[in-house]
């Protein structure tokens, strides 16, 4: 049994409900350099996708970002191996949202580990996940299986799509292409 509504339908992967053009995928990043920012806006734009930041309670800053100081937040944060980094939970509903794009710089081989803390806070049960990162010498591989291990931790039937590092808008393109997601 399924009721017609004629306010309420889908075109070229996009909800259309009464008359507006509702995003179906929603582009989540945390960016401390403007980066990941930039290639978030990227995808958002080449999807169709909402944006949304991802923040810090308190922000970075350049001293806390010095991977090179060992005791710097950067450095103790991600050493912490089973540690989650709290992140401000001022994310939108995720009712219209059938994927998620999250978008993170790559610390120390792994995504920071606020975004851990951000896939707990989401209500992902049903969602398709994907990933990428702006690295500058990192391969996606261990961020990868970061993020597996957190969404299993989770117990959350989520579909994840295999993420990969970005640094310009053709291969945003071409892997948004080569998974499905334009």
């Amino acid at each position: 049994f399924a009721l017609y509504n004629p306010d309420c339908y889908f075109y070229n992967k996009k909800l259309i409900l009464g008359g507006i053009l509702m995003a179906t995928t929603l582009v989540l990043y945390f960016s401390t350099s403007g980066t990941t920012k930039r290639m978030a806006q990227t995808i958002a734009n080449l999807t169709g996708a909402d944006l949304h930041e991802i923040k810090a309670p308190d922000p970075y800053t350049q001293a806390d970002l010095d991977w090179h100081d060992p005791q710097s937040r950067t450095s103790i944060e991600q050493h912490e191996h089973q540690g989650h980094v709290a992140c401000v939970n001022d994310f939108p509903a995720l009712d219209q949202y059938d994927t998620i794009i999250i978008g993170h710089p790559i610390w120390w081989g792994i995504p920071p580990r606020l975004i851990a803390n951000a896939i707990d806070q989401l209500p992902l049960d049903g969602k398709t996940l994907a990933t990428f990162a702006t690295s500058g010498g990192s391969g996606y591989q261990r961020s990868q299986s970061y993020i597996q291990r957190v969404v299993d931790q989770t117990h959350r039937q989520v579909t994840i799509i295999p993420g990969t590092v970005l640094s310009n808008q053709r291969q945003a393109k071409q892997w948004l292409t080569q998974v499905g997601l334009i």
